[in-house]
């Protein structure tokens, strides 16, 4: 099985691509791919395949194996893919319940519509000193936190908790924010079904639309995950533009699994 080793901004992915060839993969094959030490190694692992109605159809699995919804990093990575196959500036990808439409805006830079936040919420929720969230449905669930000081979080202890709380019956990813300003944010990141991560394309669409919704920034605003910047910018129609970008690392063939 043969594949493509990619990221964005340190969230990285393997990629295969069911559209010429097919794939046998389970989820406990996902986990052993997924896993640093016994397999390839990655976050999230991203499957093609042919799609009536877009350029790609597009299915996120987590490192545990279990499926994602939504993954705005890995879309970057697929539409980059797609663009240059296609050698064209514009693609679009069929992901679950949307179809995502993306653009070029650079040398490995890429913006995706994410579509709307769904669903904005804030729950009775709170841990310790870790309360008032905002919900937010990017697709897949995410759990916002505003803090003062975000290097304090202890992201695994709480993200963990927050991840399993009996409130999110399929799970939930959690955001730690921090508001330098109105037109920054520093995010960090627990990912449902794969731990810490270094930047989530989703999350940061979630975290915006959680800052806008409490009026704490504006409605462009750049995020800094710990592997580095994205823009988000909301439209007057309330789609949400995430932009950052794109790195391959390898190509590689899988002989068993």
């Amino acid at each position: 099985m043969r594949f493509r080793k990619m990221h964005g901004l340190g969230n990285d992915f393997v990629i295969f691509d069911a559209r010429q060839e097919d794939l046998f993969i389970t989820p406990d094959d996902m986990e052993l791919i997924a896993d640093r030490h016994w397999g390839v190694g990655c976050d999230l692992i991203t499957i093609l395949d042919q799609s009536d109605s877009a350029d790609v159809r597009a299915y996120f699995f987590n490192a545990d194996g279990s499926e994602s919804a939504a993954c705005g990093n890995a879309s970057r990575c697929v539409a980059d893919i797609v663009m240059t196959d296609l050698g064209k500036e514009e693609c679009s990808i069929e992901v679950n319940d949307r179809t995502l439409t993306c653009k070029k805006t650079g040398e490995f830079m890429v913006e995706v519509n994410m579509g709307k936040a769904r669903g904005i919420t804030e729950p009775d929720l709170s841990k310790d000193a870790y309360k008032e969230p905002v919900a937010v449905d990017m697709g897949n669930p995410h759990l916002v936190f505003f803090v003062d000081d975000i290097e304090a979080v202890d992201v695994a202890e709480v993200g963990s908790y927050f991840e399993n709380h009996v409130y999110f019956p399929s799970r939930t990813n959690v955001e730690f924010v921090q508001v330098i300003d109105k037109g920054h944010l520093r995010q960090r990141t627990w990912e449902r079904g794969v731990g810490i991560t270094e930047a989530c394309g989703s999350g940061a669409c979630a975290v915006a639309s959680a800052a806008i919704h409490r009026g704490l920034c504006d409605d462009k605003v750049e995020i800094m995950l710990d592997g580095g910047p994205l823009t988000v910018e909301k439209t007057k129609d309330g789609e949400l533009l995430m932009s950052g970008p794109v790195a391959y690392v390898f190509d590689g063939t899988l002989n068993t699994v």
